[in-house]
């Protein structure tokens, strides 16, 4: 199984400084275009929130559009940019949880997904107060024998990007706690901080993911600075090796349109003067 993620893709309205300077709408359609054309292609897609900037249903309606083409399943999360009650209306096939927050599970195939929601409408930061944590600690006493990835928005730990820390996942104790009773759990994948990081959490390994357009310089301390830098946009990949290799996961570089270097065709070595005519080394 391959599981894809996508994060803050930040859609907004045709005026907006996003779609003006950051061209959010254009990234995240080659974000799409990446993603159908992968090979293997992907079983699904994860979308871990800020999927566009204020939460407007014209917002969603731009965002819908864009991902049309993706032919692959799609599961998305709210991040602190987006509106409940505008994403439920935009994604009415999701099975939301019935309690008023977006969460909800997916057991279609050999990994179980279970999608957390983790904002606190009107503010940057997020939370996971003990209805969310009672919540996901039943869900995952379900099937304690599934291979389990959890996909939220904010990050369950401190990055060392002190802009963002100071706009991060308040529970962060008793989240660490209820993933810890729960081994299945394989990995849990972030969005927010809009750069690639991981570490060790409660027996498993949590990482974040890059946006699909702009990304965030790494000030790291004593720096206090929030800062954009248009770095590659790129997915995350999470590859299922089953029960004994595990998840692997992997970053892609939304594509160049240069096309790769083979050195080996699966059989055999390559010549060295076997250089497609368009590849440029980078410098």
């Amino acid at each position: 199984m391959l599981i894809a993620q996508i994060s803050d893709l930040h859609i907004s309205l045709p005026d907006s400084t996003n779609e003006t300077l950051l061209r959010t709408s254009a990234h995240l359609a080659r974000a799409v275009e990446h993603l159908n054309n992968f090979s293997p292609r992907p079983d699904v897609v994860l979308a871990t929130g800020d999927l566009v900037e204020r939460g407007h249903p014209d917002e969603y309606a731009i965002l819908k559009r864009v991902l049309a083409p993706l032919e692959i399943p799609l599961y998305v999360i709210p991040g602190n940019h987006d509106a409940r009650a505008s994403l439920r209306a935009a994604f009415p096939d999701h099975p939301w949880s019935a309690d008023g927050f977006l969460h909800y599970v997916v057991d279609r195939w050999p990994v179980r997904l279970i999608g957390l929601d983790t904002i606190v409408p009107g503010a940057p930061g997020g939370n996971m107060c003990s209805e969310r944590l009672a919540w996901l600690d039943a869900r995952l006493a379900e099937a304690p024998d599934r291979p389990t990835v959890l996909f939220m928005h904010h990050p369950p730990f401190v990055t060392g990007l002190q802009a963002m820390d100071a706009m991060g996942l308040d529970g962060k104790p008793g989240f660490a706690a209820v993933v810890a009773r729960h081994p299945q759990v394989e990995r849990i994948v972030c969005g927010h901080v809009h750069r690639p990081i991981s570490r060790r959490l409660a027996g498993t390994v949590v990482s974040t993911c890059p946006s699909t357009a702009h990304q965030l310089n790494l000030d790291l301390p004593p720096s206090r600075q929030l800062a954009l830098v248009m770095e590659p946009p790129a997915c995350a990949l999470h590859l299922w090796l089953g029960p004994e290799a595990g998840l692997v996961s992997h970053l892609s570089a939304i594509a160049s349109g240069r096309p790769p270097l083979v050195l080996h065709d699966g059989e055999r070595w390559l010549p060295a003067p076997h250089v497609p005519a368009d590849f440029h080394p980078p410098g």
